[in-house]
């Protein structure tokens, strides 16, 4: 069974994602995603186009590799040249709902970019289970043959 699926019902909106830039520093990264509690952000472009995202973890190999880094380092780095040791995979805004699926099992959102790789938002992993839930209560109410 293939299940039909409109992208922008599941979507949170970039307008509505909080994300850094490449060009950001490693002190304004760790920043945000301490303001925001997050332990992944998404990576945009001056374009906007999504290039991936970045961990606590990645920030946190980085530091301990510098051996001793300060604050005032933490301003010069750049989110671009750190190491990432995955990044979340993003899905085309076409993608069919079996793409979002697998993408929402191995990560916690799914970033989703127009055909020119223009990030326009994430799908949770948690919009996915309430998707898959009311199609099995719609399942549940449709009388039987």
């Amino acid at each position: 069974m293939t299940i039909g699926l409109n992208v922008f019902e599941l979507l949170t909106p970039k307008s509505s994602v909080s994300f850094i830039l490449d060009n950001f520093t490693v002190r304004q990264a760790v920043e945000k995603m301490l303001f925001h509690k997050f332990t992944v952000i998404p990576i945009l472009n001056n374009e906007g186009e999504y290039v991936g995202t970045i961990s606590e973890g990645d920030l946190l190999r980085f530091i301990v590799a510098q051996d001793g880094i300060d604050k005032e380092e933490c301003e010069s780095i750049l989110i671009k040249d750190i190491d990432k040791y995955r990044s979340y995979k993003s899905v085309k805004v076409d993608a069919s709902f079996d793409e979002i699926y697998e993408a929402s099992l191995i990560q916690n959102f799914i970033p989703i970019v127009d055909d020119r790789n223009v990030f326009i938002g994430i799908i949770r992993r948690k919009e996915v289970v309430s998707y898959i839930k009311k199609l099995v209560d719609e399942c549940k109410n449709v009388p039987s043959k």
